[in-house]
């Protein structure tokens, strides 16, 4: 008892010394990935603010012409790729898989610089960047080495409730390859391999690796760090997505998944004065990255649905669709939260402009 006494009070002033050394922000998500036998990827998510972002399911054909929304250099493509998508506010592309299986969740990152505007390069909108990764990539791979070459830089806008606009990317392909990418002074830093199987926030994703390192030489099941900071949640989301069942089934990884992600998620009423990003999970999204299929569950409501992305016509001809949410993020139908398979649901819709940003 003497030892884990030692052990507990140095693991807590080793996470003070770093997490003070961050200040947060608004956010505190989390995004872990499953990796099982025979192919089974799940990436899962979870997102969390201090208010209601407004969330609806967004579901897109490929052939889409899109626009960055960044000024007279905006970064301009037509979409090679169908995606279901979870949008914030109705202005930028949060979380969603594409139709090849590749995944991108975007998270919060108080330490983000985008650097400043490089006269002749195209920009980008940062409520885009989510939606150009699910629009033009098949493979992680191939989206780290275009991303290497550094077609645009990125303009970042306040959120539509006045937070500071900044965000790291992870992404996912159905190989279980990952890559984050985070702009740090000026410069984009990408990590990619399998092994990057977490992301949270601050402090940056080095830090957070330097701290799980630690961690793991004391071993999970001697003890955790439980609170609801981002290093915390990384640490603990570390070692559950490695503990639960290695399994073939695929039933029982998706709950073991979603297991790992609600552990991680903060319950609703929970806040810390004076630190609006440790706040409440707004909504929870798994992907099942070999099926394809997209689940999305929300805290206020005891039900899942899912999409299966084989039920979704992606071609050029396919309708944009929009599955509108509640304010809590919850689905209804006839007056009741639902539950079940939502690929039929929702109602053709125009697709909406990322939210403007405007280089200084």
């Amino acid at each position: 008892m003497h030892n884990l006494t030692l052990l507990g009070l140095l693991a807590g002033l080793i996470i003070f010394a770093v997490v003070s050394a961050y200040p947060y922000k608004a956010s505190a998500c989390s995004r872990a990935t499953y990796l099982g036998p025979e192919n089974i990827v799940i990436t899962t998510r979870s997102n969390d603010w201090k208010g209601s972002q407004h969330s609806n399911i967004w579901i897109y054909p490929k052939g889409l012409k899109r626009d960055g929304n960044a000024g007279a250099d905006s970064m301009q493509w037509t979409s090679k790729y169908g995606s279901v998508t979870v949008a914030g506010w109705d202005v930028t592309t949060i979380d969603g898989m594409n139709e090849a299986g590749l995944v991108a969740n975007v998270l919060y990152l108080a330490e983000s610089d985008y650097g400043t505007p490089i006269p002749g390069k195209k920009a980008l909108s940062l409520s885009a960047w989510g939606q150009y990764a699910l629009d033009n990539f098949a493979t992680t791979e191939e989206a780290v080495e275009a991303m290497r070459k550094s077609p645009f830089y990125i303009v970042a806008p306040r959120t539509p409730d006045d937070q500071p606009g900044t965000a790291h990317l992870s992404i996912c392909d159905p190989s279980g390859d990952s890559a984050i990418f985070e702009y740090l002074d000026g410069r984009l830093v990408i990590h990619h391999g399998r092994r990057y199987q977490v992301m949270t926030n601050s402090p940056t994703f080095e830090q957070q690796l330097a701290l799980t390192a630690y961690w793991d030489n004391i071993g999970g099941t001697t003890m955790l760090p439980g609170t609801n900071r981002a290093s915390d949640r990384f640490v603990r989301a570390s070692f559950y997505v490695k503990a639960i069942p290695q399994t073939a089934d695929i039933n029982e990884a998706l709950a073991s998944a979603f297991g790992v992600i609600r552990n991680v998620s903060v319950p609703l009423g929970i806040s810390t004065p004076g630190q609006p990003n440790i706040s409440s999970t707004q909504w929870r999204a798994v992907s099942d990255q070999k099926n394809k299929v997209y689940y999305f569950e929300s805290p206020r409501s005891p039900y899942i649905f899912w999409i299966p992305l084989a039920e979704i016509d992606f071609s050029a001809n396919g309708p944009v669709r929009k599955i509108s949410l509640t304010e809590g993020s919850v689905f209804m139908v006839d007056g009741k939260p639902f539950a079940g398979d939502a690929a039929s649901l929702g109602e053709s819709a125009q697709p909406f402009p990322f939210l403007k940003a405007v280089a200084k």
